[in-house]
């Protein structure tokens, strides 16, 4: 059983929330400033299809940016509920899903204030790229566990702290290839899966898998591998 829910006001960091917000009219262009995030997106949906059954399962996508995974899930045939804090990237969203006729539910929304409103309302839950960026990352977990139905799938992508990934996500990325927004990345908040899986086990979801998430810039792709030293996905179950 997991604790009561903890308050999201001070789960989050504006100057990070300043930062992608400020990317948002080019979020969904291919060769801006979001391209590795482009060439991650088919890998991470892959990862959850091959794992939940996505037509007609009801769905949550934390940290949803401007909706590259919320909407390739609902592509996918799912109910797509999606939150960020980031009220320039919600309103991207909103607009590319309104131009391509796709329909998810895209909130300005704490996932801690939503898990009191909405609990074991989804089938999976997603949560990409965002558990770096917050204070504390644990509490994003208990909230995305009691968001989930039991039997439910949680789906998490981060970058682990490690010499490889602050060579190649900070050096590398955003100081000499310049793939990313300088500061985009603090070190001190990446995160050992060790950590995560500790944080997983306390809100009391079984993990299922951990795989490697390589990036290769020279071709704009990206793949699974059994390498965790950079990126990397993990899922997780909720009992039922």
């Amino acid at each position: 059983m997991t604790s009561q829910p903890r308050s999201p006001e001070a789960n989050f960091r504006q100057a990070e929330l300043d930062r992608f917000g400020a990317l948002a009219s080019r979020w969904w262009d291919p060769d801006g400033p979001q391209r590795p995030l482009h060439a991650l997106n088919p890998v991470r949906l892959r990862y959850v299809a091959d794992r939940v059954a996505l037509r007609g399962a009801d769905v949550l996508d934390v940290g949803c940016g401007a909706g590259l995974l919320s909407e390739a899930l609902a592509l996918e045939g799912a109910n797509v509920t999606a939150l960020d804090l980031a009220p320039e990237l919600v309103r991207v969203a909103r607009l590319h899903a309104k131009e391509t006729g796709i329909d998810v539910d895209y909130r300005v929304q704490p996932v801690e204030e939503l898990a009191v409103e909405m609990p074991g309302r989804f089938d999976a839950v997603t949560c990409m790229e965002m558990l770096e960026h917050v204070p504390d990352p644990s509490a994003v977990i208990e909230a995305c566990t009691r968001l989930l139905k039991p039997g439910g799938t949680l789906f998490l992508s981060t970058l682990n702290r490690t010499p490889a990934a602050f060579a190649l996500a900070i050096v590398g990325a955003e100081y000499i290839a310049r793939l990313l927004p300088k500061g985009t990345h603090q070190y001190s908040d990446f995160i050992r899966p060790s950590e995560l899986a500790a944080w997983l086990r306390d809100a009391g979801l079984v993990l299922q898998d951990v795989s490697g998430l390589a990036y290769e810039p020279w071709r704009n792709a990206a793949r699974l591998t059994s390498r965790t030293d950079v990126n990397y996905v993990a899922c997780a179950t909720k009992p039922a």
